[in-house]
């Protein structure tokens, strides 16, 4: 047995006591983890919301914490067992390992340049790492705890992958009440533990009773406007925008997603990474001296302003394009640049790229949330939550944003540009594919 032996408790502002074990506590200690203090939950946001400095490793404890609370759920229901809790909570604790400078917006740059995103670096850091180690001196696998801690575990328990991976979970359920406690926003108060109170297993899958209905429309609808409010805020990405330019423009002589080794990557923070790009000599290249003034601006907060902004409300392959393809978002740039008569590197086009966005371009209905029925006669019968709430319906149909940004002094040219190009139609016989 590998069963859950207590060590302590930490005091977390969203969760109270977080129970933790033996196994958790070494975890915790390891460099990998730590190291996750000094990356900032939500990169940018603080220049928007000053609250917001909570990190990467508050977020990795409550996800761990609200792991447990799903798994303790199932063992209750007898679909898992003890030893699978701690396994849960181990996966949740570690689901964010692999998270670089600025979270997500390091990730843009690291899946630019080398086709990686954090899932991958997490598997890798577990297994590679003195995480692994730790691991396996308490008798789990260290290729099993990273497959789960990003949702790919190969099981016909796929419900074990979903407390992990899933529209309600784990994650989900903690960032969104994070969040929304160290922004100040109201949107994200969601009653998680009427959720998990209702959840059990349908079809190998993880659903949610209909009796919570209310709570988890209340569900959707806080991920929806969080979006809006917090993690696509025109601001909020204004400054991510920028370190993203930054990194790109500076990647080759810095050396930012070049890391070989575990170590490596595990220097890099938020920190270090701002001392490198701030650290560019006077006399670099250009395209070094603009990462450098980027980053200046950043943390003095001279943002970006937002010169045109689009709503995609219906599905079309030029804009689906846009969305998913670097390279064509690249000739976009240049054409609004040239119609404005301003350097390419001073336009910026952003789209939503993140795992906290309600919608994906390129997939179908991406927030579908597995329910079930229970009926008099003992049957259950299995529905995804669109299927019985009209607003939840409209809010995970086809909807998603393009924005062009710019420095305050070409706002209004950029932006009379960016609506000649978007405006014209059709805009695909412009543009090669």
């Amino acid at each position: 047995m590998k069963s859950f032996r207590r060590w302590g408790e930490i005091r977390d502002p969203v969760h109270g006591y977080i129970i933790v074990s033996d196994l958790e506590k070494q975890l915790i200690d390891t460099p990998a983890v730590q190291r996750l203090r000094r990356i900032k939950q939500l990169a940018g946001a603080h220049l928007t919301y000053p609250g917001a400095e909570h990190s990467r490793f508050s977020h990795s404890l409550g996800a761990m914490h609200v792991a447990g609370l799903q798994a303790n759920r199932l063992l209750q229901l007898e679909h898992v067992s003890q030893d699978e809790v701690q396994l849960l909570r181990a996966a949740g604790l570690l689901h964010d390992l692999g998270h670089g400078p600025f979270s997500h917006v390091y990730e843009e740059v690291l899946s630019e340049k080398r086709g990686l995103t954090h899932e991958d670096l997490t598997k890798w850091l577990v297994k590679e790492s003195e995480v692994g180690d730790v691991l396996s001196k308490h008798g789990f696998s260290p290729q099993e705890v990273s497959d789960l801690s990003v949702g790919m575990l190969k099981t016909d328990r796929v419900f074990m992958n979903h407390v992990i991976a899933s529209n309600f979970d784990a994650d989900v359920m903690d960032y969104l009440l994070r969040d929304a406690y160290f922004t100040g926003v109201e949107y994200g108060r969601v009653d998680i533990h009427r959720l998990i109170d209702s959840l059990d297993v349908i079809e190998s899958t993880l659903a949610v009773d209909m009796a919570a209905y209310y709570a988890l429309e209340a569900f959707v609808i806080a991920r929806y406007e969080m979006f809006k409010a917090v993690y696509f805020h025109r601001s909020v990405r204004a400054g991510e925008v920028m370190l993203i330019e930054a990194m790109s423009y500076a990647d080759e002589e810095l050396g930012i997603t070049s890391f070989k080794s575990p170590d490596e990557y595990l220097s890099l923070d938020d920190h270090v990474l701002m001392s490198k790009l701030l650290s560019i000599k006077e006399g670099a290249k250009r395209e070094l001296r603009f990462a450098k003034q980027l980053a200046k601006d950043f943390i003095e907060r001279r943002l970006y302003k937002c010169a045109y902004e689009l709503i995609i409300h219906h599905r079309n392959e030029f804009f689906t394009s846009i969305l998913s393809r670097r390279e064509l978002r690249e000739q976009i740039r240049q054409d609004i640049a040239s119609q404005a008569s301003v350097e390419p590197e001073l336009v910026a086009i952003d789209v939503p790229t993140v795992p906290s966005v309600p919608h994906y371009p390129t997939k179908e209905r991406p927030q579908e949330i597995p329910v079930f029925r229970k009926h008099r006669d003992g049957s259950v019968e299995k529905l995804n939550l669109s299927e019985v709430s009209r607003l939840v319906d409209a809010l995970v149909g086809y909807i998603d944003v393009v924005r062009v940004y710019t420095v305050e002094k070409h706002r209004e040219a950029v932006g009379a540009a960016a609506e000649r190009v978007f405006g014209q139609r059709p805009a695909s016989t412009r543009i090669s594919f």
